[in-house]
């Protein structure tokens, strides 16, 4: 009763935790941040290889997602340190767009309450020229939306982990357990060679 429970939870975390990834996965790709969409993109092939082996009752799988959920939280940790500048870290970085972009967060420029507006740049005016964005009246800033995602994926991977080991073990033991009494002898330990009961009551002289 208690794996059926825990493997019916942990189903129901990785499939919330896909739907979580995907929904990140959105507001970082209309943010250009590259090595998140990339994380992510590892996080949610092995969120489904998590979910397809709790179905199947593969634990190796699980394992994999034991310690994918691990590493998914130093992730995170490090997302978190980023967007409040952490040990010399600074999120006007193009960090997370590999240098390539000058692109920052989605939430930067279209969080609640945030009133966006274009300004020419002053000076000689030519189709190169970029224009300077302004936001306002934010009612959170964008490194704080950024961190509450985060923090809402580091809680749902410790929990998961959790649940993943949990599992593991549940199944282990059951495996263990159908070993000992012979479940998977091809041949059982001790063989009895029975004979019809017809043939024990046959009589021991030839008619003549």
């Amino acid at each position: 009763m208690g794996c059926c429970t825990g493997r019916c939870t942990l189903i129901f975390l990785c499939t919330f935790q896909l739907l979580a990834a995907l929904e990140r996965q959105v507001f970082d790709f209309l943010g250009y941040q590259w090595a998140p969409i990339l994380c992510n993109f590892f996080h949610i092939i092995i969120v489904i290889l998590g979910l397809f082996g709790t179905i199947q009752y593969r634990p190796r799988y699980i394992i994999v997602y034991a310690i994918w959920a691990a590493l998914w939280v130093t992730w995170n940790v490090f997302i978190i340190c980023f967007y409040l500048e952490v040990g010399g870290l600074s999120k006007e970085s193009d960090l997370l767009t590999f240098n390539i972009s000058a692109h920052h967060s989605w939430w930067s420029e279209h969080g609640p309450g945030c009133v966006r507006k274009e300004m020419p740049a002053t000076g000689v005016k030519s189709f190169d020229s970029q224009s300077y964005i302004s936001v306002m009246g934010c009612m959170v800033e964008y490194q704080y939306i950024e961190v509450m995602h985060s923090a809402f994926q580091i809680l749902i991977a410790l929990v998961g982990f959790v649940y993943a080991c949990y599992v593991v073990s549940a199944f282990t033991e059951e495996e263990d357990s159908f070993d000992f009494i012979g479940g998977f002898d091809p041949f059982p330990l001790y063989h009895v060679n029975e004979k019809p009961s017809h043939l024990l009551l046959k009589p021991m002289y030839l008619s003549t």
